[in-house]
């Protein structure tokens, strides 16, 4: 793999370095979007049960905020009513909506940057491209026989040339499908957490009255 990159030329490093930085985002998301930490599946049924009657004690609203991303947007309806027991039907959403919009910012943290590299990635790939046709170029001295240059250094802007491309298309096409991956389930939990939000809050309606 080294005698590849040493081929390959400086160009590379910053593929290199797009690599590593994409394998480590990954990582953390896969870690970060477990089902078990964004919306665990009995949860709402949880909190609807030892609301039934009345607003929980804080200690328990403690917990439930920091049992997941779902506990959080419900522990913020019930602390709305802790504070004002007759707030008002767009208070209590305004208080579960921007709750959930902070939820959903930390849902989408480092995706923008998984994208960034998926669509970098050709371009540097690209951009060692056209230093190696460079380098070729470059070897084709005037008078030089049948090669036109120096042969040592043709074949290496051809082998700079074609393992940027090939490196630069290795690292965007996993970033790409990763990032579709993980998009695709950040609206899925956003979807569960909307829904759930909107059972909770009807819940805590009819628990005010």
């Amino acid at each position: 793999m080294f005698s590849i990159i040493q081929a390959a030329g400086w160009p590379i490093w910053p593929l290199v370095a797009c690599s590593v930085l994409a394998l480590a985002l990954v990582i953390e998301r896969f870690i970060s979007l477990k089902t078990a930490k964004i919306v665990p599946p009995r949860l709402l049924d949880e909190a609807l049960a030892v609301s039934r009657t009345a607003v929980p004690a804080p200690d328990v609203v403690t917990q439930l905020e920091q049992n997941s991303a779902l506990g959080e947007v419900l522990a913020s309806g019930f602390r709305a009513l802790n504070s004002d027991p007759r707030c008002s039907e767009n208070d209590l959403r305004a208080t579960m909506e921007n709750t959930g919009r902070a939820v959903a910012h930390r849902l989408e943290r480092y995706l923008s940057a998984l994208a960034t590299i998926a669509s970098a990635a050709p371009l540097l790939g690209l951009l060692g491209t056209v230093i190696g046709m460079i380098e070729i170029f470059g070897a084709q001295a005037p008078g030089g026989g049948a090669t036109g240059g120096n042969p040592a250094q043709l074949a290496h802007g051809i082998s700079v040339a074609l393992y940027n491309t090939a490196f630069g298309l290795i690292v965007a096409i996993p970033a790409l499908i990763f990032w579709r991956y993980f998009r695709a389930r950040v609206d899925g939990y956003l979807l569960a957490l909307e829904l759930a939000s909107e059972r909770f809050v009807r819940h805590l309606l009819a628990l005010r009255k």
